[in-house]
């Protein structure tokens, strides 16, 4: 299972790996050119990793029979949604009960990375997905809750939207490394997922991460 996902993402990243290693970069008169092209190469491959990341968990999921899974890089925000948000920012938890209708005619747009149906329990559940090795700001929490409260909101009436008859709906974050900026219930670890989705997440993303790592650190030694 590990090794179908690492070869379902194996193009991407080895293109990853060659844009990396073709990035520009300025020399830093300290470092001097083999270490001034490490530090350049590394920070870009935090944000590239991040994307591959949620490929990972995207496509480790869509192996499960149980789940329709699929991404939205234009869900629709309108103006209600975002009012009903301001009034329980401070209180996000009594938006699991809210719900509004889903118009596809918004103001706004959010890239969902992952949106789960489940056939079994009728749930909806939509997901951003960020590497989670260290906090944020006390003003990124804010805007990511209130991010995270609107497809709330409106994500039951999106599912209907779809064609699928959904129960339940439920929007949260991973913080993959376990760098939890928002709390639970809008939130997962990469400890979590396994138990969360009720099969193996883990073990193929990890298999992913470290075919990922391997030949990063082959290009950087090169």
């Amino acid at each position: 299972m590990s090794n179908e996902l690492v070869k379902k993402l194996k193009p991407d990243i080895l293109l990853t790996i060659e844009k990396l290693s073709n990035k520009k970069f300025k020399l830093d008169p300290l470092a001097g050119k083999k270490y001034s092209k490490i530090v350049s190469v590394l920070s870009s491959s935090y944000k590239r990793h991040g994307f591959i990341l949620e490929r990972a968990i995207l496509e480790q999921l869509k192996t499960n029979p149980n789940l329709v899974v699929w991404e939205d890089r234009e869900f629709q925000v309108d103006q209600t949604a975002d009012h009903i948000v301001d009034t329980i920012i401070n209180d996000p938890e009594s938006g699991l009960n809210a719900e509004i209708g889903y118009t596809g005619k918004g103001h706004r747009t959010l890239q969902v990375d992952v949106i789960v149906y489940n056939k079994k329990t009728k749930e909806i559940s939509a997901y951003e997905i960020k590497r989670g090795n260290g906090l944020h700001d006390s003003g990124k929490r804010r805007s990511i809750l209130r991010d995270i409260l609107c497809v709330q909101v409106l994500l039951k009436s999106y599912a209907h939207s779809k064609g699928y008859k959904a129960k339940t709906a439920k929007s949260c974050i991973i913080f993959y490394y376990g760098a939890r900026s928002i709390p639970k219930p809008f939130s997962f670890i990469r400890e979590e997922l396994n138990e969360h989705f009720g099969f193996e997440i883990v073990k193929p993303v990890e298999a992913v991460n470290k075919y990922f790592q391997k030949h990063l650190f082959k290009m950087l030694d090169n």
